[in-house]
């Protein structure tokens, strides 16, 4: 498996590639599905979420990621979660004092979220060792930005003012989170995940000291309590070319960088001990298959075929792209090989 190889920062024949959010609303039979069942519906159904989560495997990627979303613990947190359509993720009772955090219920990952496990062992049946599965979960600041804002934020002043006024309701929050996701990675991995995705969307928002004191802890935490299983452990992030050695100290046998920065430079800056994920802008995808072509041939000679590269997006794949425009992405990098031929 090219993708597990990769991730070890062995040389592979060709350079893997999948992309974040690869199953999803830009493909037409998940539209067809999303006619018939809400979100939530599909996630929760382990048959639906798994049929979602093989889509993929007719764009030829190396690596097929669980159908779920982030946000899925924090509704046996005591979270109600709800998507809005044209708003996105949306919780009814967001956390505001430190006693809402206190209430906050223990979560028992198989039965609170067994219905992900159970879509891990139905797609593991069904590909058979040919295609790794990728196991996720949300990073404890992302998490709590969404339990504090209440859904989307463009700048994060809740979470923050959160953060400065009430800090030791801050860490004790982090702290549960921090459990809850490593629990849950655990399972993931367990029901069959062969790696595991931490994704910290919107730590970003955060300057170096503040990501120092109020994260690093916490997400060290969990990358940690994943080492002894032997599954590559996939650290991504946006918006943090500023800080990659912070995000690298967190944890990660991978690093993903987004578009932000070229990929040369962020793995001069990593150095040669992680392996590299990214770092394609996703709104390449929508671009002319000239223009995408030499976006992909620049990441391509960036890379230069070191062991240890991942092709993939700076972030997901946007509703708006062409299935054809991923097919084509797909083809280029594995026509190009990765034994410094690029």
């Amino acid at each position: 498996m090219s993708f597990i190889s990769a991730c070890w920062r062995q040389l592979t024949e060709v350079t893997p590639v999948w992309f974040m959010r690869q199953a999803g609303r830009y493909m037409p039979e998940y539209r067809a599905l999303r006619e018939r069942y809400s979100l939530l519906e599909m996630i929760r159904t382990p048959e639906l979420a798994a049929q979602v989560t093989l889509m993929p495997r007719r764009l030829g990627v190396d690596a097929l990621i669980l159908f779920a979303d982030i946000l899925l613990p924090l509704v046996p947190l005591g979270l109600d979660l709800e998507f809005v359509p044209g708003r996105g993720p949306v919780l009814a009772h967001p956390i505001r004092t430190p006693q809402d955090v206190r209430d906050l219920r223990p979560v028992t990952v198989e039965e609170d979220l067994g219905f992900v496990l159970e879509t891990v062992r139905l797609v593991r049946g069904e590909v058979d060792g040919r295609v790794p599965l990728i196991g996720f979960a949300g990073a404890p600041f992302t998490l709590a930005s969404y339990m504090i804002e209440g859904g989307s934020s463009r700048h994060y002043l809740r979470t923050k003012r959160f953060m400065y006024e009430y800090p030791d309701a801050w860490h004790t929050l982090m702290a549960t989170l921090a459990q809850v996701t490593l629990d849950y990675l655990r399972a993931q991995v367990q029901a069959g995940a062969q790696a595991v995705q931490l994704f910290d969307s919107w730590v970003g928002a955060l300057s170096p000291h503040d990501y120092r004191l109020y994260v690093l802890p916490y997400t060290r935490l969990i990358m940690e309590g994943l080492a002894d299983l032997g599954v590559p452990r996939i650290h991504f992030a946006t918006g943090t070319a500023g800080m990659l050695p912070l995000i690298k100290q967190a944890g990660g046998d991978v690093i993903s960088v987004d578009w932000r920065i070229d990929l040369d430079r962020a793995w001069e800056i990593l150095g040669d001990d992680v392996a590299v994920q990214g770092n394609l802008d996703p709104v390449a995808l929508l671009a002319p298959r000239d223009v995408l072509a030499r976006q992909v041939q620049t990441i391509l000679n960036q890379a230069a075929g070191r062991a240890g590269h991942i092709f993939n997006l700076g972030h997901g794949v946007l509703p708006e792209t062409d299935v054809g425009s991923v097919e084509f992405v797909v083809e280029m990098v594995h026509s190009a090989r990765s034994r410094g031929e690029e």
